[in-house]
């Protein structure tokens, strides 16, 4: 190789470029997140996880230096088993009517269920979200698809709100679901007028008229259960699916950014109009539910 003697005495005096020094500490930050949940986030929220993190990047530099490094972010499957068997015809209206806001925590819940296989059979699994802050309130998870499998993350909820000190105060809260058999069951339909809170169920067949709770279903298939960060090679059995699950919402809850709450997990969002509405109630008494 033809090299001048003056230019191997620069290059070997000079210090590293700029770029060249920036471009290693992302990659170092980049490669510390693989095998972590984070290592699920594509370009858009990896710029806003580094920028929390301290680094100022653009998102070229991102989008580029992840192909260099290997990480694609995950992308969500289609699926086709169908999980909702419509209830009874004489059914609570659609009271949200797609619009999935809500003015604070506490005033409208989405709810749905989901399945995952394991080698020992399926097993279902029903979440609870405030809409207000995409937080998953509630979860439950059992090998059957009676009523019990919606009713459990719903009194789970309502005992979480009290334990946090930021109860449902009866009247304010709606409940909204697909028109399932498990949501229009009589069982539950009571225990939501006994807790004071107002149902709301769309109609058959469309996926719309819960788009918020679908889409989060399907990051939970995508990010917990499709990506191995949470779960084992092989999900033996519904102890299996708990584990994955509760590690999962912990960090969905915690830890995830969410572009639609500006880049923040939804529990700093919480605490941020908490913050700004600082007054506590007295916890409303909960009328006392079987088991």
């Amino acid at each position: 190789m033809q090299v001048a003697a003056r230019t191997y005495r620069y290059w070997k005096k000079s210090a590293p470029a700029t770029r060249t020094v920036t471009d290693a500490q992302i990659l170092n930050a980049l490669h510390d997140l693989k095998g972590t949940p984070e290592s699920l986030y594509g370009r858009r929220k990896m710029v806003a996880y580094l920028r929390r993190q301290g680094h100022a990047v653009a998102h070229c530099t991102v989008d580029r230096l992840m192909r260099l490094a290997g990480m694609n972010g995950i992308s969500r499957r289609r699926t086709t088993v169908r999980t909702t068997i419509p209830g009874a015809e004489d059914r609570a209206p659609d009271r949200l009517n797609r619009d999935f806001t809500a003015e604070a925590p506490n005033r409208v819940w989405v709810a749905d269920f989901t399945y995952v296989r394991t080698t020992s059979g399926w097993v279902y699994v029903a979440f609870i979200v405030d809409v207000y802050s995409q937080r998953i309130v509630g979860w439950h998870a059992q090998t059957s698809r009676g009523v019990e499998l919606v009713r459990i993350p719903l009194r789970l909820a309502l005992w979480e709100r009290d334990r946090t000190q930021h109860p449902v105060v009866p009247g304010e809260l709606t409940h909204h679901s697909d028109a399932g058999s498990q949501y229009t069951a009589v069982k539950f339909t009571e225990n939501l007028a006994l807790q004071g809170i107002t149902p709301s169920i769309g109609s058959v067949g469309d996926a719309y008229d819960n788009a918020l709770m679908e889409s989060i279903n399907g990051l939970y298939k995508t990010e917990c259960i499709g990506s191995r960060i949470f779960t084992p090679e092989r999900l033996e059995s519904i102890v299996d699916v708990e584990l994955a699950t509760m590690s999962w919402v912990q960090w969905y809850n915690t830890r995830r950014l969410h572009s639609t709450l500006g880049m923040v997990p939804p529990a700093e969002h919480e605490e941020t109009y908490w913050a700004g509405h600082a007054t506590i109630t007295e916890s409303p008494k909960r009328v006392a539910q079987p088991i």
